[in-house]
C-alpha cells in the first residue's frame, strides 16, 4: 500500500511520527458508461447553461449562491480560511467509543510508524485497548481540517474521520408529530423478539451479495448464457395485527 500522508501523532508532550494509509476499498463493481450503439466510453464536459458551448478549465471560478446572485471567490479568499498545512495530529481529549453515535463516522486510515517512533507508537496502541478509550484530534488532509477518533483494530492504530455537528441534519422536521402508543405487551414481545435475534457481531457473516451476483452475471454473460440468481422474497405476516405479527415472528424463530 502506498502512504497517502506523513506526520505524527500527539500524544501529551510525546510526538508519534507514523504514516497514514487508506483503511478502506469499495466492494461495488466498477461499471463504465457506455453508448450503447457501439460500447463507446461517455465522456463528460464542462458545458456553459447559457450558450452551451464547452468552457475551459482556465476560465472556470467557484461562486457561491447568495440573494440569487453568485459571489465569486478567488484563490486569496480560500487561502484566508485555509487551515495551516499541519503535519500532526493532536489528541484532545480521550473518550469511550461506545459514546459516539455511528452517524458520525465517515472513512478510516491504517497508520504505521516510522522506525524512530516505535516505542511510542506500541505505547499509545497498548494504553487505548487496556483502557478501552479512543483519542478525539483534528488534523488536515488535503488541505481541509477534519475531524477524527484514534482506535486501535488488530495490533494498527487506526484514524477514523469523523463528521462535526453542523454536517448531522436536525430530525425535527421528519420526526413523528402524534404520539403512537404501545402497550406493555407488545414492547414484551418486540424486546423478546430482540433478545431472540441477539448474536455477537461478526463482520465476516456479511457480505456485499449484490456485487457477487452482479459478477456472476457478467461473467455468465462473456459466455452467451444467463445466469439465474436466488431472489429473496420477502415474508408476508399472515395477520395486521402488531402484537400477533410480533408473535408469529418468535414462532418462527423458535
Amino acid at each position: 500500500m502506498r502512504s497517502i500522508w506523513k506526520g505524527s501523532i500527539g500524544f501529551g508532550l510525546v510526538n508519534i511520527p507514523v504514516k497514514l494509509f487508506s483503511g478502506v476499498q469499495s466492494s461495488n463493481l466498477d461499471l463504465d458508461m457506455l453508448d450503447e450503439r457501439d460500447h463507446s466510453n461517455i465522456k463528460f464536459k464542462r458545458v456553459n447553461e447559457k450558450t452551451e458551448k464547452e468552457v475551459p478549465y482556465n476560465h472556470i471560478v467557484r461562486g457561491y449562491l447568495l440573494n440569487d446572485e453568485y459571489i465569486v471567490l478567488d484563490e486569496h479568499d480560500f487561502e484566508e480560511v485555509r487551515p495551516e498545512k499541519t503535519k500532526m495530529i493532536e489528541i484532545e481529549s480521550f473518550v469511550n467509543l461506545a459514546e459516539i453515535n455511528p452517524i458520525y463516522y465517515e472513512t478510516s486510515y491504517f497508520t504505521q510508524p516510522e522506525p524512530q517512533g516505535k516505542k511510542a507508537y506500541v505505547l499509545l496502541l497498548k494504553a487505548l485497548e487496556k483502557s478501552k478509550m479512543a483519542g478525539v484530534a483534528r488534523f488536515v488532509l488535503r488541505n481541509t481540517e477534519n475531524l477524527c477518533v484514534i482506535h486501535p483494530l488488530n495490533g494498527v492504530i487506526v484514524i477514523t474521520k469523523i463528521r462535526f455537528q453542523e454536517e448531522i441534519r436536525d430530525t425535527a422536521e421528519i420526526a413523528l408529530k402524534e404520539e403512537v402508543k404501545i402497550n406493555p405487551k407488545e414492547l414484551e414481545v418486540g424486546l423478546a423478539l430482540i433478545n431472540q435475534y441477539a448474536a455477537k457481531f461478526n463482520i465476516e457473516a456479511f457480505k456485499n451479495d449484490y456485487s457477487k451476483d452482479l459478477l456472476k452475471i457478467i461473467k455468465a454473460k462473456a459466455k452467451g448464457k444467463r445466469a439465474t440468481v436466488k431472489k429473496i422474497k420477502p415474508k408476508k405476516a399472515v395477520s395486521d395485527d402488531l402484537y400477533e405479527q410480533l408473535m408469529e415472528s418468535l414462532n418462527k424463530r423458535a
